[in-house]
């Protein structure tokens, strides 16, 4: 990426605008990640509503979803008329690792958490920024204080390519009234206290006043808590 585009980006334009402008004038392949929690669900719509088929759309189907998760996603299919690339875990990999630890060993320890993550989460998303330029998220600063330091583009040394996170300054009202002036579709679970969703059995609402990560690995003691994608 050149750095009069990477300049451009971080000016700050509105968010349908930026994502054109990075589509416009970005050369190699351009990735966006999906797990359809509301802030995902913005970049979608910038992304499908003005035909950017320049940048690829995928999630990552780790098998321990919510139903409202799997129910956003086919709403998204249906209100945009769009496909989303989707990546599962190494089947292999993951018959072993369940065969030999039990299917819910995450709750035994950080470590086996950690790997369960690795298996249905990382190495699928490995494979889906494999030859990728730019990697779009929906990272937020507010969701977790390891995310304070971000920037709006960065490189990233793990994946060796630019990370784009054109959300990362918005609060989450403003990420609500964005859904709501533009009619996005998004999961009804943000409704019900969960701010951060990810697989059913590791995620929980959270109460007024807790930390926007409170919800994700609750039994976990530590306080930065991240499950491998974005470090």
């Amino acid at each position: 990426m050149e750095e009069t585009t990477i300049s451009s980006l971080k000016q700050g334009k509105n968010l349908r605008e930026s994502l054109a402008f990075l589509s416009e004038n970005t050369t190699g392949k351009i990735v966006f990640s999906t797990s359809f929690g509301i802030e995902d669900q913005l970049i979608t719509d910038a992304i499908f509503a003005q035909n950017l088929d320049n940048v690829e759309v995928f999630t990552l189907d780790t098998g321990r979803l919510f139903p409202e998760t799997y129910a956003t996603w086919d709403k998204t299919l249906l209100h945009y008329g769009k496909k989303i690339k989707t990546y599962y875990p190494e089947q292999n990999h993951l018959e072993r690792f369940v065969e030999e630890q039990g299917i819910n060993a995450f709750y035994g320890s950080t470590e086996l958490r950690k790997q369960c993550c690795h298996i249905r989460k990382v190495e699928p998303l490995q494979r889906a920024l494999n030859g990728a330029t730019v990697w779009i998220t929906g990272l937020r600063a507010e969701h977790s204080a390891n995310r304070n330091n971000l920037e709006i583009v960065q490189w990233d040394a793990q994946y060796q390519l630019y990370k784009y996170n054109p959300l990362l300054h918005w609060t989450t009202e403003e990420v609500k009234n964005y859904a709501e002036k533009n009619g996005i579709p998004y999961n009804i679970l943000h409704d019900k206290g969960f701010v951060s969703i990810g697989c059913a059995p590791c995620t929980r609402a959270i109460k007024e006043g807790d930390d926007f990560r409170a919800g994700r690995w609750w039994w976990e003691e530590t306080s930065k808590k991240e499950c491998g994608l974005h470090q």
